[in-house]
């Protein structure tokens, strides 16, 4: 079964196409933008055009256009966040490839329709063995192959250390002719600035309403959608078809950060409470979720003051998000999910 079709991105695919067409694809990109906006599917049909092969690009009709819309094609490696599996860092190709095929699987049965992973998966040194292994080999079936890298930022926080970023670093800088490496990022400031000086990146804006209604028209995309009117979906996703299919975690992801916002401009007893009822060290994944969500409020909110000519407010928000940064980071390894949220909010308070 197909994934669903890539809507919108068009003045991006045009690039593309003009590129692949003169020879001048940059062999590493970073698609980089609001999470959902359909970063990861725009890689996926850069990477159907890059394996296409039909005399119109992409055909969608030849064996290579199939199999990668059927998330099947061998020479198309899509790697993303994923709950860890104990002592697979030290497995070689051979076990790590049917794990791999299996959550890419997942995605296919999906549709290609999924929820943003959760707070507590990540990008691990297990898949950049399978990235490096897979980039050496030569290609399967096409003349080239394709690398995909998901929410490529949480290589970084959700280690202890960088070791994953820096192993995918040395194949950014040594990569094989044959090969095309695409990272997408809902967070590009919290990759490796190594990582980001070696890629051309590229920003991929929210779809416009038109664009929206047509996702919302489609009979396989309202199926994974919530049961709400259409101008009320429209409202909540923004340009970003992505975050409708979050289901309940992620509101709840998403109230708790505008409380967290609130709170840090309420008092000091206010911030006390949001940090308190912030969660235990057990409850990582969702504590991790928040700030993932805060990140998304923050933005909106640069957004929303820079529409309305409010510049003050705007370099205010802004100045938050390395803060949010900076307790990714810290929630990502031992801190105390409290703790962390006090020293946020209390930072966000000074922010002037």
């Amino acid at each position: 079964m197909p994934i669903l079709p890539l809507y919108g991105h068009e003045t991006l695919r045009e690039r593309f196409a003009d590129q692949m067409d003169r020879g001048v694809l940059p062999a590493s990109l970073l698609l980089h933008g609001p999470a959902g906006v359909g970063k990861q599917r725009l890689a996926l049909w850069l990477a159907q055009r890059l394996l296409c092969g039909g005399a119109t690009k992409p055909c969608g009709d030849c064996q290579h256009c199939r199999y990668v819309l059927e998330l099947q094609h061998p020479d198309l490696h899509w790697v993303f966040p994923h709950e860890n599996v104990s002592g697979s860092a030290d497995w070689e190709y051979d076990d790590l490839k049917p794990l791999q095929d299996s959550r890419v699987a997942e995605r296919a049965e999906a549709k290609g329709l999924y929820a943003r992973p959760d707070g507590s998966c990540g990008i691990y040194k297990g898949d950049t063995k399978y990235l490096r292994h897979v980039a050496s080999r030569s290609p399967a079936l096409a003349t080239r192959k394709v690398l995909i890298v998901g929410d490529a930022e949480r290589m970084v926080p959700q280690q202890a250390n960088p070791e994953a970023a820096n192993m995918f670093l040395k194949l950014l800088e040594e990569p094989p002719a044959d090969t095309t490496i695409i990272l997408t990022s809902s967070e590009p400031h919290a990759l490796l600035q190594t990582i980001r000086s070696r890629v051309v990146q590229l920003r991929v804006a929210p779809l416009p309403v038109e664009t929206m209604r047509a996702f919302l028209a489609d009979a396989s995309a309202a199926e994974k959608l919530p049961n709400l009117q259409p101008a009320e979906l429209l409202r909540i996703a923004s340009g970003a078809p992505g975050k409708l299919l979050g289901g309940d975690d992620q509101q709840v992801a998403m109230d708790r950060a505008r409380k967290l916002l609130a709170a840090a401009d309420a008092g000091a007893e206010q911030r006390f409470r949001a940090a308190f009822t912030s969660g235990t060290s057990k409850a990582r994944g969702a504590f991790s979720d928040v700030l993932d969500a805060l990140s998304v409020v923050v933005h909106e909110r640069v957004r929303e003051a820079s529409a309305r000519g409010d510049e003050a407010a705007a370099r205010r928000a802004a100045k938050v998000m390395p803060l949010i940064e900076e307790a990714k980071l810290a929630a990502a390894g031992n801190a105390n999910p409290q703790v962390v949220t006090a020293q946020l909010l209390e930072s966000i308070a000074e922010v002037r």
